[in-house]
């Protein structure tokens, strides 16, 4: 009896020591090698609809939207020689380091090679399309489609747990340290500085109501595509092999997951359910670990409002 009582504990004790931050190899091996080619397609994709938003279509209509990104246009504004890309990337670089301990490797890893790529997008390939003939007669028009595929661009990116840097390093961040902050609070302040600054810099008070426009449209397909970012979504799963897609959930997302013992109320059936509440970009991660290991799951998403305890918000916070 007493050495059963060991063992649980000792068991207790392995479940609830922190888990150690995975390797870049150590991902890719867990996750297949066919995870790279993934992430690349995600970053090819995602970085051409980006880059064709902001270069084809932004650049030329005389306004800038939020972020890193709004930052590179209004210099690259006085500037020409240096591309929207290149400024990106200088201006990241300080950002990277600063949050690389906050976001952890595998996410550093993979944003760099995001940037990197959307860089040479956005400078070199795009580029070579031309540019939006009717910018600077028609802002409107161009903030509507520069804030549309710049943002389905985006959420193509986040989908595999990856971000173009910037701003996003800095929200990603500030959430670790202040859970009780909403995404929307933090990017509506950073953003919110970045295009006001085009009012003086580009002459004119429509600057900024071009440059809200293109990020409002941006965000909105961001949050409409990736499920929404102020809030959590709760995963309730069905599945006989439950313990297994806990285990994979909580090794690749590093977030808690519960099984619940349940049964089927006309089979009788006996099978157990796994609750996770997760982030935007982990659910979608959640949903492909479920799918691989059993396509028959019954899913369950919902929204969670609010989320307290250990990785979330603060039960004192007011």
């Amino acid at each position: 009896m007493i050495g059963c009582e060991v063992k649980a504990m000792e068991k207790k004790k392995k479940a609830l020591a922190p888990r150690k931050k995975q390797s870049i190899i150590g991902y890719y091996k867990k996750n297949g090698w066919k995870a790279i080619g993934r992430d690349l397609l995600h970053d090819v994709v995602g970085s051409f609809l980006y880059a064709v938003g902001i270069s084809y279509f932004a650049d030329k209509a005389g306004f800038a939207p939020g972020g890193i990104t709004g930052i590179a246009m209004i210099i690259h504004h006085f500037v020409p020689t240096l591309g929207i890309g290149l400024l990106t990337l200088i201006i990241n670089v300080p950002v990277a380091i600063i949050c690389y301990r906050l976001l952890g490797r595998v996410f550093f890893f993979k944003s760099v090679k995001s940037m990197l790529i959307s860089a040479l997008f956005l400078d070199v390939i795009v580029p070579l399309l031309g540019y939006y003939p009717d910018a600077e007669s028609l802002p409107m028009l161009a903030a509507l489609f520069a804030g549309a595929l710049s943002g389905i661009g985006l959420a193509i990116i986040y989908m595999p747990g990856s971000s173009t840097g910037g701003t996003d390093f800095i929200i990603m961040s500030i959430r670790k340290l202040k859970p009780h902050l909403s995404i929307g609070t933090i990017s509506l302040a950073v953003d919110g500085c970045v295009i006001l600054l085009g009012w003086p810099v580009f002459g004119h008070i429509n600057a900024v109501l071009y440059g809200v426009l293109m990020t409002v449209v941006s965000t909105t397909l961001i949050d409409k595509l990736m499920y929404g970012t102020g809030t959590r979504r709760m995963l309730q799963v069905i599945s006989d092999q439950a313990k297994e897609i806990a285990n994979a959930i909580m090794d690749e997302t590093e977030r808690g997951a519960t099984l619940v013992d349940v049964r089927g109320a006309y089979t009788g059936k006996a099978h157990q359910m796994v609750i996770c509440v997760c982030s935007k970009v982990e659910v979608f991660t959640a949903r492909r670990i479920i799918n691989s290991i059993d396509p028959n799951a019954i899913i369950m998403l919902s929204t969670v409002d609010e989320a307290y305890g250990e990785g979330f918000m603060d039960p004192d916070t007011d």
